[in-house]
Order: structure tokens, then sequence, then C-alpha cells
């Protein structure tokens, strides 16, 4: 081979490792996690509940915690359809190959509650405000819609459901995330509901953004 050649040679090698260097250092756009959060509700009056609520999300392929926060709340229940819901929760994350954040959030949240036969259609709206570090401070809107309907294994009883939620960014003016879940509740008494749901979540703006996610709620009630 000609020295030339040689060179040319070396030199595409070099930018063959520079860019696999590169890509190493990027943090992955998508990654699978395990999402798991426990609630206790305090009943204060017939229709006023106090909430607890601590999360853990564990990433990076489900092989270590990125997410961690934890949550104080209210539900105002105005009728059986409509309710409110302000909350705070302050977060500790250090997404894969990414730098550690903190946010404190507060949210207010109203969900209606609409009976069809027998499916119920859940439309809940939220406003977030974000103190972020470092990322800038923001607003944000969000808007799930779910789908209901109650079914049995034997003699056990579920509620079944689909959902949809889409977030708007007022920093970025933009629509920048989506979730698509599909999951299943039992109450296994008054007192503890298990929730366990399937979660597709898509965000070109955020490392990682698309997201598999396994996730489970575990419902307490005093």
């Amino acid at each position: 081979m000609r020295r030339p050649d040689l060179l040319v040679l070396a030199f595409v090698s070099v930018l063959v490792c520079a860019a696999g260097d590169a890509h190493a250092q990027t943090p992955s756009k998508a990654d699978t996690q395990n999402w798991n959060d426990i609630q206790l509700t305090v009943p204060l009056e017939k229709r006023v509940d106090f909430i607890l609520q601590g999360t853990l999300r564990i990433g990076d392929n489900i092989t270590r915690p990125v997410d961690e926060r934890w949550g104080i709340g209210f539900a105002f229940k105005v009728n059986k359809y409509l309710s409110f819901s302000p909350s705070y929760f302050h977060r500790e994350a250090t997404p894969p190959k990414g730098k550690h954040e903190t946010e404190e959030r507060t949210t207010l949240g109203a969900t209606l509650r609409l009976p069809f036969g027998q499916f119920s259609l859940i439309d809940r709206n939220a406003f977030e405000r974000r103190w972020r570090h470092p990322q800038v401070n923001a607003w944000r809107y969000r808007n799930r819609v779910q789908l209901e309907h109650p079914f049995k294994i034997n003699k056990a009883k579920f509620t079944g459901y689909i959902s949809d939620e889409v977030f708007h960014d007022f920093s970025l003016h933009d629509w920048v995330r989506n979730r698509f879940g599909v999951g299943a509740s039992h109450a296994f008494n008054e007192h503890f509901t298990l929730e366990v749901y399937g979660m597709r979540q898509n965000d070109g703006r955020t490392r990682p953004g698309d997201i598999n996610v396994i996730g489970t709620v575990m419902r307490f009630r005093l």
C-alpha cells in the first residue's frame, strides 16, 4: 500500500474513533426504567384529603436509581365529578451520563370524571411552576385523558385503563412530551390499592427522552 493511502486510512481511523468517543459521551436519548410510587392519603374532612408521596425511578436500563422525589398535596372534592389538587414536591435526579439535577415544583391540578355506562372518562389538567437547576425555571401545562373499565379475574375485581398525556413547556413555546400508558389497579381492601402499568414516553428535548417504563403505584389510605 502506498504511503498516501496509509495516511488516508490512518486519518479515517482517527475520525471513526473520535466519533465513537463522542457518541459514548453523549447522553442517550432512550432508556428503560422502573418507576415506583408510594402514596399515603389521610382524610381530613369528608371532601378533603391530605396526601404524602414518595417516588423512586430506576433507570440506565433498570440498573441504578436516577430520580428520587417526595411531596405533599391536598385533594378537594367539589362533587363526584370534579376535584382540585394543589401539591408540592422536591426532586433529585441524575440521568444516565447526565448532570445532577434538582427541582422544586408546585402544581395546581383539576380532574373531571365522567361516567359512560361501565366506562369512566377522566380528564386531568395541571399547571406546574418548576424551579430547576441547572435548567432554567419554567411553567408547564399537562393534560391527561384516561379511559377506565372494570373487569374480573375469577372473583377478584380490577380497574383497567388506557391513558395519554401531553406536555406544553412555556419556556420552549412547544408541546414537548407525550406519554401513553396501559395499566390496571386492584383494591385489596379499603386501605390498600396496587396499580401496575406500562408506559411509553416520547420527548425530543430531554436526555433520555424516549423511555419505556414498567411502573407500580402503592396507595395507602388511613
